[in-house]
């Protein structure tokens, strides 16, 4: 991934300079991100890759301003994230930004349909309901939408989450490791309707993973060693 620079990168909708993070430990001060920038146009896809550890989940979480850096500056849709309290980056996100999770995260008291439906309401969406069941027929699972996450399995769980954060049409899906709790057959299967979802949607997507058949889908690859970039190629 290039730095970022203004000629190549006139409207990145993400956007990180000089980024750090660092934790205060019994044994001393922990770097987990050092100096790390990139820039991300509008409908980019990017891997975030590294071992075990290298910071790759921590960056993610900073770039979608669910945390704040020790040092350095981000801006997400334009928007410099230090510059917001936490109401208002909630705001910022609140339907323009969607999150796949390794572990899913579903609400299990709700069904299948339900927790598709739980941002388009908080979004206000009139046509929530319709959307929701749109979505859920999307990734093939209308005939489970009174299912509860229990009665699901792992593959049709993340089928759900991926449907939950494209179902509020965001400019941004942010994915933190969303094949690392499936089987190889069933990690392919989410791969190839992610990028489906993705390409129709023409949604900016940025993830982090361990996957090298996953990463090798996107046209941007960022690789940690150590909390600092490294060996930094494009697809």
């Amino acid at each position: 991934m290039t730095p970022p620079d203004s000629a190549q990168f006139p409207d990145p909708v993400v956007l990180a300079r000089g980024l750090s993070q660092r934790v205060t430990t019994a044994d001393g001060e922990l770097v987990i991100l050092s100096e790390v920038k990139l820039a991300v146009k509008a409908g980019e896809t990017l891997a975030i890759t590294g071992a075990s550890g290298s910071g790759k989940s921590t960056l993610l979480g900073l770039l979608a301003g669910l945390d704040h850096p020790s040092a350095g500056e981000v801006f997400l849709l334009g928007q410099r994230l230090d510059d917001l309290d936490e109401d208002a980056r909630a705001r910022l996100r609140a339907g323009r930004i969607g999150f796949v999770f390794q572990s899913f995260q579903l609400l299990p008291a709700l069904t299948a349909l339900e927790n598709i439906l739980l941002p388009l309401d908080l979004a206000g969406r009139a046509d929530a309901r319709e959307r929701a069941a749109h979505w859920l027929a999307r990734v093939g699972l209308a005939t489970r939408a009174g299912h509860t996450p229990r009665q699901l399995s792992g593959g049709e769980q993340q089928r759900v989450a991926i449907a939950r954060a494209f179902a509020t049409d965001p400019e941004i899906v942010f994915a933190d490791e969303p094949t690392g709790n499936l089987d190889a057959d069933t990690g392919a299967h989410i791969i190839d309707l992610l990028f489906e979802l993705n390409a129709s949607a023409r949604t900016t997507l940025i993830l982090v993973t361990h996957d090298n058949a996953l990463a090798s889908r996107c046209q941007h690859l960022l690789h940690l060693v150590a909390g600092r970039t490294r060996d930094v190629a494009v697809a």
